[in-house]
């Protein structure tokens, strides 16, 4: 049951991004290009996306445990380090260059051709790289 909850789950993200527009990169980057030629229409998507995640975090304070598994997963520890910030700056990098983001780019696999497969194998071969040679200190593995 958990796996289709999380199938469904995804399906649905992955639906909203493409109609959303966030898989169009010259939209992403019209958004991001605040300076210039600005495209605010991605200022609906985010707030669309602030007000349900506002509700689920109202619920999820006073349920005692998620429907569908035994424990709510332990937040992570919340410090702002090295690792944080040069992450969150590639992150910005990569999207305003190319124009994706991890999400986007997954659900735009089957639709943007050779560059969004391209895009996506350079962020696992990225994500490897970053496990690999920057491997977490002390972090405990994901609850099953």
């Amino acid at each position: 049951m958990r796996y289709i909850v999380a199938l469904a789950a995804g399906a649905l993200f992955g639906l909203g991004l493409l109609i959303s527009g966030m898989t169009d990169t010259a939209r992403v980057q019209g958004f991001l290009d605040v300076a210039g030629a600005w495209d605010p229409t991605l200022v609906f998507v985010l707030v669309g996306a602030m007000v349900p995640m506002a509700l689920a975090w109202q619920i999820r304070a006073r349920r005692m445990r998620p429907v569908i598994g035994a424990a709510f997963p332990a937040p992570a520890n919340g410090a702002v380090n090295r690792r944080l910030i040069g992450g969150s700056v590639l992150f910005g990098i990569g999207w305003g260059l190319a124009g994706f983001c991890p999400g986007p780019a997954i659900a735009a696999l089957g639709f943007v051709g050779w560059r969004g497969a391209v895009f996506v194998a350079t962020m696992i071969i990225g994500m490897w790289v970053v496990g690999k040679w920057f491997p977490q200190r002390g972090s405990a593995p994901l609850p099953r």
